[in-house]
């Protein structure tokens, strides 16, 4: 096997049978070919696989400091890694090549962060298509934009989500849940409260353009599929006037959506499945967020938390 077909064997594989999404194949693809570029330099142009089998830790972790010099962060390292170790676990399997150059490398350490969460009242404004009626557009691209995030913090989405949505499975008066296509193409019921149901009404009522069954459900102010950056952009007019931090994101509506029901008493296990999350300990951060917002209810508001040491 020449490496070449091999690389596009890997390919094929974690899009058929992992089901990643198009981005993180790019990624990956990405993140080795710069593995097989520095390998090149350092093995004088020997990157076939018979090379590459002979791989020693010492490579990786060359590898690793040669990106790191070139200023990729803890993240993208991680990131890097995972996806080289991704394609020599596939060679391994396939008897091309071994991965244990890669299996005994461990990653750099990840600075730990918390999912910022928008307050409650803040992420119910910011789904009012009335907060930016200063602005010169029409009045149906708030409406659009109104329901895009009101589905983003009323029913937990991503954006990408949302914006897969069709026509037909629009979530007004009579649905109350969509099935929703998330990563790895894993599908999941999420019901939809009576805000979200009549924000997405306020849009269809206003929308100029006629939106076929089958064709996306939130359309472009030329009538094409819209941009997740246009919702982006709208975010961060919205920050400003309400005045939000830098973190009030789309995605941390859907933080919010998470952070808000734990804190209300929801089930961890019903909130893993809400959001769609594979493991459990991916959803566990939000109680560490919500730990942090009582210790800090705490220190501000209890009397004896205010003495000076």
């Amino acid at each position: 096997m020449h490496l070449d077909p091999a690389v596009l064997s890997w390919l094929s594989h974690l899009a058929a049978e992992r089901r990643l999404s198009p981005k993180t194949l790019d990624a990956y693809g990405r993140d080795l070919r710069q593995f097989l570029a520095f390998a090149g330099e350092r093995f004088a142009g020997d990157v076939s696989l018979e090379r590459l089998a002979a791989l020693k830790p010492a490579d990786v972790r060359a590898f690793m400091a040669a990106r790191r010099a070139k200023g990729a962060d803890s993240r993208t390292l991680m990131r890097q890694l995972a996806g080289c170790r991704s394609f020599f676990r596939f060679a391994e399997r396939q008897g091309w090549a071994g991965a244990s150059a890669f299996a005994s490398v461990r990653g750099p350490r990840l600075p730990k962060s918390l999912p910022k969460p928008i307050g409650p009242t803040a992420a119910r404004e910011l789904s009012a298509p009335d907060i930016r009626a200063g602005e010169a557009r029409e009045p149906w691209i708030f409406d659009r934009d109104a329901a895009v995030l009101a589905l983003l913090y009323g029913c937990g989405l991503r954006i990408s989500e949302a914006l897969s949505l069709t026509r037909r499975e629009a979530p007004v008066a009579g649905v109350d849940q969509i099935t929703v296509t998330g990563k790895g193409r894993k599908m999941r019921q999420v019901p939809v409260i009576p805000k979200v149901q009549k924000a997405v009404a306020a849009y269809l009522a206003s929308c100029p353009w006629h939106l076929p069954a089958d064709g996306p459900l939130f359309v472009g102010a030329k009538g094409g599929p819209l941009s997740p950056r246009i919702i982006q952009l709208a975010m961060e007019r919205l920050r400003g006037a309400l005045a939000l931090p830098e973190t009030a994101t789309p995605h941390a509506l859907r933080h919010s959506f998470a952070t808000h029901l734990l804190g209300r008493g929801g089930d961890l296990r019903t909130i893993q499945e809400l959001l769609g999350h594979a493991s459990l300990s991916t959803t566990q951060i939000y109680t560490e967020v919500e730990t942090a917002r009582l210790i800090a209810s705490v220190r501000e508001a209890h009397p004896r938390a205010r003495l000076q040491a």
